[in-house]
């Protein structure tokens, strides 16, 4: 075993560094959990704890920045949540956690179940936090906290649980497998790509797209979480790694399907360079349907306009706008596909860049427009536990 200079090995100093994130995070969560529990026993927080309690069962289904948006807005009218989260990713500190320590990507969980903890920015910071040097460099503090709980529990979906309890966060999160499964695809031209990266580089390619190994089973809470929804929402997302993932878990996908309950798929904001390049509404609709067996009941599209100086940026990359014309809507409806257009996009500023240069702005779902429209459908349905507000 090589020593450095001090006669510590590296492998030391980085188990170090990670039992001591874990401590410091569990302490802060203690803390944090110590005071949301004296708040809940104010009569105002009390009385917004029994609405939520009272709001619908909502299936959200994804991964990744989309779905944790979604989530951040929906918290807001019910605590009835359960967050479907693919787990496929390969990319950043989740790929790297996969490859060395053999669990299941937390990123995307992570991401979920920061959105649904209670509004406390403090805790969020911490768990985000993202370590910039050494052995740990490009690690977030809750993708190795969720990594600890995992080894010590001995199964990843017993590790998520454990954390959204240690969160007292307004509903779970839930992987949809715990099985290690991978993104496999053809093209048109017979190309196979496996993995989520190269797959997201060939998405326009793509002819065909499916999971191996084949046969790997959601799990029970997840099927039993679908049984109990009064709405299942499909992304927003990437569509072939969030997403369709999602679905191409044959006894998930039957099991939505036949819900007797409104399935809505959020449609993006953009489309995704290399991925989703050149592809219209109807033709992301048209995945999701495929994957899923049946046509979504309801798809909600954008219809604020994208600034031009933002259009412009996303176009320098690939990236259009996802907007409905005259054609795609007499499409959709043909399908039977109910579709709602409305103002759901948020433009925010992204980090700093070098030298304290201006971040580049960023195009996102706005949580609150979106969780409302969604929640008006609900009442028009006449969901039940839909009549609430947003506090």
């Amino acid at each position: 075993m090589m020593f450095g200079a001090a006669g510590y090995s590296p492998l030391w100093g980085w188990a170090l560094s990670f039992v001591l994130g874990v401590f410091i995070t569990l302490f802060l969560i203690v803390v944090f959990n110590v005071r949301l529990s004296r708040g809940e026993r104010d009569p105002i927080r009390g009385a917004i704890a029994r609405r939520l309690a009272m709001g619908p069962s909502i299936v959200a289904v994804g991964g990744g920045t989309g779905l944790s948006t979604l989530l951040r807005g929906i918290k807001a009218f019910t605590r009835n949540i359960t967050a479907v989260v693919a787990v496929t990713d390969e990319g950043g500190s989740s790929g790297r956690l996969r490859t060395e320590w053999g669990v299941l990507p937390p990123g995307d969980v992570r991401n979920c179940i920061v959105a649904l903890a209670e509004n406390d920015n403090a805790l969020r910071r911490i768990l985000d936090f993202r370590f910039d040097r050494g052995e740990l460099e490009g690690h977030s503090l809750g993708n190795l906290l969720l990594l600890a709980v995992s080894e010590l529990c001995g199964d990843f979906s017993v590790a998520v649980e454990q954390m959204n309890h240690l969160l007292a966060i307004r509903g779970r999160v839930l992987p949809v497998t715990t099985e290690g499964i991978t993104l496999v695809g053809q093209t048109r031209n017979g190309q196979q790509v496996r993995g989520e990266l190269e797959l997201s580089r060939h998405g326009r390619e793509l002819q065909e797209i499916w999971l191996e190994p084949q046969g790997a089973r959601p799990l029970a809470d997840v099927l039993s979480a679908v049984d109990e929804a009064d709405i299942i929402l499909l992304g927003p997302g990437s569509l072939f790694t969030s997403v369709i993932p999602n679905l191409l878990l044959p006894e998930f996908a039957e099991k939505v399907r036949d819900a007797q309950v409104p399935k809505v798929y959020i449609a993006n904001l953009m489309t995704q360079p290399d991925e989703t390049e050149g592809m219209n509404v109807v033709q992301h609709l048209d995945w999701v349907s495929a994957a899923l067996g049946a046509v979504p009941d309801c798809i909600i599209v954008n219809s604020e306009p994208i600034p031009e100086d933002i259009a412009a940026s996303y176009a320098e990359q690939g990236a259009v706008p996802l907007y409905l014309d005259r054609r795609q809507r007499e499409i959709i409806q043909g399908m039977g596909c109910l579709c709602i257009e409305a103002p759901t996009a948020l433009m925010t500023t992204g980090q700093p860049g070098p030298g304290g240069t201006e971040g580049r702005r960023i195009l996102r779902h706005d949580p609150q427009k979106l969780a409302a429209i969604i929640f008006r459908f609900c009442r028009h349905l006449g969901v039940s536990g839909s009549g609430t507000e947003e506090e």
